[in-house]
């Protein structure tokens, strides 16, 4: 019960489990006009649609993954028989969240500045290991000869805020033609008005495939285009799923750590101001995220790319108030971005730092996890001393908060999470879910005093 980009961001979880529990037939509730059409290019799995929960409920499961939002889904997965459940489920109007990854997923919402997990691992992470996940290597897209200059820009998004305006991209287009690229317009039923009034305004002739296409014609053509622009939607996780090269424009209230292409190779430009580290919703009138994004720069750096320079060559370019970012992996082998000619400032020192700290309380406490939590820690102590400071200020109020819960039960201020300093919601938010949770019990309380202690033992 997903939208396609959902979907697709599923299909690295639907191997590992079929590597898992090999010989398992995999079943795939969803939207049949999302999943229909990627049924060519998905996993080999049984796609039904989620209407069928009479058939569903008859037989029995080893394993159900829940990853959708809606009460639909979490009520159907309550209702099944299965061996194991993760992830949301709905039970006599109590809501619970089963699989601890699954939790500290449900902790980013408004609460994603310092998460580094993308969700195509999130999604997996309760069901099989993390060196699984690391251990599985994705190609690098495709970069085509020389000759090769069609550029698709994929002109929408699920949200106006998500996407450029329709002047940006006819400007875009004047630029592209300028240094000898032929741009190409894309777009589903949804961007047609949208592909016209980008003509409109650029008043000359270019392709325009904007509701003309089928998804497995889509594919063919992007087997011919040098570059994929695009917003952070749909398609983009289609286009790198199946080799397209992209280049994602991320803007609004996307998170690219968490929906960016999830195969390595691929680019990622996003506004280096403060707000844009972690966007969960924007509070502003205006998108002022949008505003570093000028075509004279996209166009520039559209014909490195094309041409295939590589990380060091466009760590030079200058792009006034973007960073951009090369998805690969990190040492553990999950996702990551590698920010192009800028070094580690204290956000993404923290960022490392909580990244770490997740992965070894989350991942099974193993040694080498710890010790690499615990370089983090170093690293930030000795770059950001006060940061470390600031975290580490705040430890006496929160061990009051679950000291006064583990005596009486009940919580010593309601905002627990939401006024703590930010350095340190990381933590408090996942505690603040595990409590809720597990519905303010004396263990929940116990095991909130535990988190407290994981993250002295690291950082003490």
């Amino acid at each position: 019960m997903q939208r396609m980009g959902d979907l697709i961001l599923s299909f690295p979880m639907l191997l590992w489990i079929q590597r898992h529990y090999p010989g398992h037939p995999v079943w795939v509730v969803a939207e049949p006009n999302f999943y229909t059409p990627l049924m060519a290019l998905a996993p080999q799995v049984i796609f039904m649609p989620w209407t069928s929960t009479a058939f569903i409920k008859r037989h029995d499961y080893t394993l159900v993954v829940n990853l959708s939002i809606r009460e639909q889904a979490a009520t159907l997965a309550a209702e099944v028989s299965a061996e194991r459940k993760i992830g949301p489920l709905l039970e006599n109007g109590i809501a619970r969240i089963n699989g601890n990854w699954q939790l500290y997923r449900a902790s980013l919402v408004n609460n994603n500045r310092y998460n580094r997990y993308h969700w195509a691992d999130l999604n997996a992470l309760d069901i099989v290991s993390a060196s699984t996940v690391g251990g599985t290597v994705f190609e690098e897209p495709r970069t085509l000869p020389g000759k090769e200059n069609r550029i698709g820009l994929f002109l929408g998004a699920s949200d106006p805020a998500k996407h450029p305006t329709p002047a940006f991209w006819a400007a875009l287009i004047s630029e592209l033609l300028g240094r000898g690229l032929r741009p190409v317009l894309f777009g589903g039923p949804a961007e047609v008005k949208l592909g016209n009034e980008v003509r409109r305004l650029f008043n000359g002739p270019v392709l325009d495939y904007c509701g003309k296409l089928e998804l497995n014609d889509f594919t063919k053509v992007g087997q011919s285009l040098a570059l994929f622009i695009t917003p952070d939607t749909g398609p983009m996780h289609l286009a790198a799923w199946t080799g397209l090269k992209c280049l994602n424009l991320s803007m609004g209230n996307v998170h690219p750590w968490e929906t960016g292409p999830y195969q390595p190779g691929h680019f990622v430009l996003r506004a280096s101001m403060d707000c844009a580290k972690g966007c969960w919703t924007c509070p502003e009138n205006t998108l002022a995220c949008h505003a570093p994004f000028e075509p004279k720069r996209i166009a520039m750096l559209t014909s490195r790319l094309a041409a295939g320079d590589g990380p060091d060559k466009l760590a030079r370019l200058r792009l006034p108030g973007l960073d951009l970012f090369r998805t690969g992996r990190s040492k553990r082998g999950m996702y990551h971005l590698h920010c192009l000619g800028s070094q580690p400032d204290e956000h993404r020192m923290l960022s490392r730092f909580w990244n770490a700290w997740f992965g070894w309380r989350l991942g099974g406490a193993k040694e080498q996890d710890k010790t690499d939590a615990r370089q983090c820690w170093t690293d930030l102590q000795q770059q950001y001393p006060e940061a470390a400071e600031a975290l580490l200020g705040h430890v006496p109020a929160m061990s009051r908060q679950l000291r006064h819960g583990l005596a009486s039960g009940e919580v010593l201020d309601q905002k627990f999470w939401e006024d703590s300093p930010q350095r340190i919601k990381p933590l408090t938010g996942f505690a603040h879910m595990l409590l809720q949770n597990r519905d303010y019990s004396q263990q929940a309380w116990k095991d909130g005093m535990q988190l407290l202690e994981a993250f002295l033992a690291i950082c003490t």
